[in-house]
This record gives C-alpha cells, structure tokens and sequence, in this order.
C-alpha cells in the first residue's frame, strides 16, 4: 500500500518539488496546504501517513500546526523543512513532536532516506 503523504509549504514551487520526488518514490501525496491552519485542518480530513511541514509560514507558523496536529494525534509522523540556519527552530519543531527534519535545498534521496525511515518507525504509545 502506497504510503499518503501531506505536503505543507507556502512555496509552491516547494510543495511541487516535494511531490515529484515523494511521488516519483511510490508514495501517494494526499494533500497540500500553504498555511499551518490549513495543515491542522488537512490533516484532520485526510489522516495521512507522513507529513512534511516547512516551519516559516503565514498565518501559523509549523511549529503550531505541528504542536496542534500532535495534540490531536500524538501518533503522527511529521518531518520538518527548513532552509539552512534554522536549526534552534528545527530544535523547537523535534520538541513539538516532529520525527526528523530536512533541510533545503532538497537532495531527493534524503528525502526518501528521511521519509521512509520515519514511515518505517515504531511508533511508542
């Protein structure tokens, strides 16, 4: 069963590259959103296994929508984007209950790395 996966960045052109390489793996991208309230609310309607989230957005920011997601299920998977220098916020993100992070510019291989381990993972309850 192909793996459902979120995509969250105000960028497009992120959300679109993101896709291609998770598509372009067997995954099924279930799902975008440009805003974290938008991330919180997608996630609740469409329940994926994966979500990618960026951490600077408009309106709320994915740290929140990480903090509310896991609020509403501390069972999911979240792997944060970040640009270089972003490390105290990606620390902020881990805290909230993100599994791992990427940092951009992507190279697709660690992005599967990345993503497929924090699918394979053993989720503790």
């Amino acid at each position: 069963m192909k793996a459902r996966v979120l995509v969250v960045d105000d960028a497009i052109f992120m959300r679109k590259m993101i896709s291609d390489i998770l598509e372009g793996n067997g995954m099924e991208v279930v799902g975008e959103a440009d805003t974290g309230s938008l991330a919180v609310e997608k996630y609740k309607e469409l329940k994926p296994d994966l979500v990618t989230m960026d951490i600077i957005m408009p309106e709320m920011n994915g740290i929140d929508a990480v903090r509310q997601i896991i609020a509403n299920d501390s069972q999911a998977r979240i792997v944060m984007c970040s640009a270089l220098g972003q490390q105290a916020l990606v620390q902020d993100a881990m805290t909230a209950g993100a599994k791992d992070f990427l940092i951009k510019p992507f190279n697709p291989s660690r992005v599967i790395e990345v993503v497929s381990k924090t699918l394979n993972q053993v989720q503790n309850v």
